[in-house]
């Protein structure tokens, strides 16, 4: 952890709806003059589509059924740990971008699939913001989560997300239900010990639970909407959190544990709001405190 150089590091799953954390924090950093460096996790796989491809084609050979983008394996723990632990240190580092569609990839003449070239971060920024699979991997060789000011999970029940990831898939890559299907058939030793742990580490959880039947995800049509859910906020540390505040601006939110508030899932953003902006605000002015005393 760093008062200079804070991190901000939001973890989930594939298809978790960590993107609507992203748009949140997005909105905070414009509202609040917030320069932040924006890491994708998706950059730090190891493997390309076409080597991954490769790479699966040869696990289905060898009888390895669990070879996934979850596991150390096919990503790039030691980079991401490195890029954690300079950037805390001075707000410097590497990263790259993977380049998922055919629309990312034209601005630099290269196919979807691919990564770009590793670039150092810009020259001054205010704090690090991490958004991928593995922001609090801890593992005997690297512990990731150490770093991060600020660890967000976003967790919904295992068949909405299996039904987010099915959806994405199938209306927005072109996959098949058999193809996703074993993805996250594929998938599920390496979710157990390398996606779940994290969330023992996360400062604050997020956890969408639809209020419609979800019990078969492989037939599902749609994703329940926001509307049609709950979310499951928990803190790890309560101290310091208003929860009467945030009550008194979320209607029909009530507390379910000492630590754990519960609100209507199109509140979701709006709780975010009100949650992380004091989070932000707080890590700005320990920054220019160190700094205005160096």
């Amino acid at each position: 952890m760093s008062e200079r150089h804070p991190i901000i590091a939001i973890t989930g799953s594939s298809g978790a709806g960590t993107s609507t954390v992203t748009r949140t924090f997005s909105t905070i950093f414009r509202r609040e003059n917030v320069e932040a460096a924006i890491i994708e996790g998706d950059s730090f796989h190891r493997f390309n589509r076409r080597e991954m491809q490769q790479k699966l084609s040869e696990a289905d050979q060898a009888g390895n059924k669990h070879f996934s983008h979850f596991g150390p394996e096919n990503n790039l723990f030691q980079d991401l740990e490195n890029l954690f632990r300079t950037y805390s240190e001075s707000g410097q580092g590497r990263s790259r971008k993977y380049l998922h569609s055919t629309q990312e990839a034209e601005p630099y003449g290269q196919d979807p699939g691919t990564f770009t070239a590793w670039e150092n971060l810009p020259g001054e920024t205010d704090m690090l913001f991490y958004e991928g699979l593995h922001g609090a991997v801890v593992t005997p060789e690297h512990n990731i989560a150490q770093y991060p000011d600020l660890l967000i999970g976003v967790v919904p029940v295992i068949n909405l997300e299996w039904i987010q990831k099915l959806w994405r898939d199938k209306n927005q890559r072109g996959y098949s239900t058999e193809a996703v299907t074993d993805t996250i058939l594929r998938r599920m030793p390496d979710y157990l010990h390398y996606i779940c742990p994290q969330f023992t580490h996360t400062h604050v959880n997020f956890q969408r639970v639809p209020m419609v039947d979800t019990s078969n995800p492989f037939i599902a049509r749609d994703i329940p909407s926001a509307d049609e859910s709950m979310v499951v906020i928990r803190f790890a540390n309560p101290k310091g959190i208003d929860f009467q505040y945030l009550r008194n601006m979320i209607d029909d939110s009530y507390m379910s544990r000492a630590n754990t508030i519960v609100i209507p899932g199109g509140k979701m953003e709006l709780a975010m709001q009100l949650i992380f902006t004091p989070f932000v605000w707080r890590m700005m002015e320990r920054r220019k405190r160190v700094i205005h005393n160096l």
